[in-house]
């Protein structure tokens, strides 16, 4: 079927039993393997895991603000608190928006946005007690750990204190982002200001600890390498060897419109294809690949599906302007359960509607 060096063929073997790639041997087969065997590999990977199981779920964006005490290089969200395009939701407004979802079905609320100046930890808790206290059948999953490190820092307390207290008010998983790119070269390029790589490894580690699952994400396609992206998969699968606590990973692709990198371009849909089958060949130990499509567009996003992804996020009801705002395909990101299932099927999979612990949800 395919014309493959003898070291290619042992590695596809190796993957295709379920062996543990290598840093060396990850960069060889990503290098040196068509598209159409790592789409083979990773199948088959992915099948292992869930079968032919994809799964979705009804939620919703609650965005606070992208006003941000960091101004990373590839964001083309956060604005200055005096620019005319900022925001900074008050705690009613907030639960309005809330409140316009309460018919909805929804079953997570994911809360992300800037690292705010003013807001703290306590301001942060009330708003987790008034959302859960609104939508009490609905998860919240709320806060990068950039954002929950500085919450955190802001307040005096040990990082521990700090998420339990977040738990005990209705914070019940931890979404990926703030995760960027490990590698401290790069990471010093695009982000200088924000956390480093070891901050946001220690707020998942200890979230783990407390039994608060998370997810991992990596923002690739700008000015890294095939070594970082590898460096950033191996820190993630080294920390999920120790805790077990995260239950999907999102490759984020990085998109150029309104930023100060606009001039690097975007990678092709071929590399995001790559990008999504080493995601699920190195990371055996993670359950869930997630092919996020207000990011990679509707089609891409059923296309990874054929590279490993088991996942398609949620029906999101235009809640979200994070990629919208960078130039991604969909302005208005927003789809219904009866679109999402048509999506799955198809690309030859069976949609399972889920919660945010990939728990079936009950029709």
């Amino acid at each position: 079927m395919f014309n493959l060096s003898e070291s290619i063929a042992a590695l596809a073997d190796k993957i295709d039993r379920g062996g543990r790639l290598s840093r060396s041997e990850a960069k060889t087969f990503l290098s040196e393997a068509p598209l159409a065997l790592l789409g083979l590999l990773a199948t088959h990977a992915k099948e292992r895991k869930s079968g032919k199981a994809v799964f979705y779920n009804r939620n919703f964006h609650i965005e606070p603000t992208n006003v941000c005490v960091f101004n990373c290089r590839f964001c083309s969200y956060r604005r200055p608190a005096d620019s005319p395009d900022a925001w900074d939701y008050s705690k009613e407004e907030i639960l309005a928006q809330v409140d316009s979802h309460r018919g909805s079905g929804a079953t997570e609320v994911h809360i992300v946005g800037g690292v705010h100046p003013r807001n703290g930890l306590d301001y942060y808790i009330d708003l987790i007690r008034s959302v859960k206290g609104r939508m009490p059948q609905a998860s919240v999953k709320a806060f990068t750990a950039i954002e929950l490190a500085y919450m955190i820092n802001k307040a005096g307390l040990p990082l521990e204190e700090g998420l339990r207290r977040l738990k005990e008010a209705g914070m019940e998983a931890i979404p990926g982002g703030g995760a960027e790119i490990f590698a401290e070269p790069v990471r010093s390029r695009i982000c200088p200001e924000k956390g480093t790589a070891d901050e946001w490894l220690s707020v998942h580690r200890t979230a783990h600890r407390l039994g608060i699952p998370t997810n991992a994400t990596i923002l690739y396609g700008h000015i890294e390498s095939l070594d970082d992206r590898i460096d950033h998969l191996d820190r993630l699968r080294r920390l999920q060897d120790e805790t077990g606590g995260f239950n999907a990973f999102i490759p984020l692709k990085y998109r150029s419109r309104h930023n100060s990198m606009e001039e690097i371009g975007e990678v092709s849909i071929v590399e995001d294809m790559r990008m999504t089958a080493l995601a699920r060949l190195y990371l055996d130990n993670i359950p869930h690949i997630k092919a996020y499509w207000p990011m990679f567009g509707k089609t891409t996003a059923q296309l990874a599906l054929a590279f490993g992804a088991d996942d398609m996020d949620g029906t999101i009801d235009d809640s979200t302007k994070i990629y919208s705002m960078a130039g991604a395909e969909e302005s208005k990101p927003s789809v219904t359960t009866a679109e999402m299932e048509a999506m799955i099927r198809s690309a030859g999979y069976e949609p399972i509607e889920r919660d945010t612990f990939y728990n079936p949800v009950k029709k």
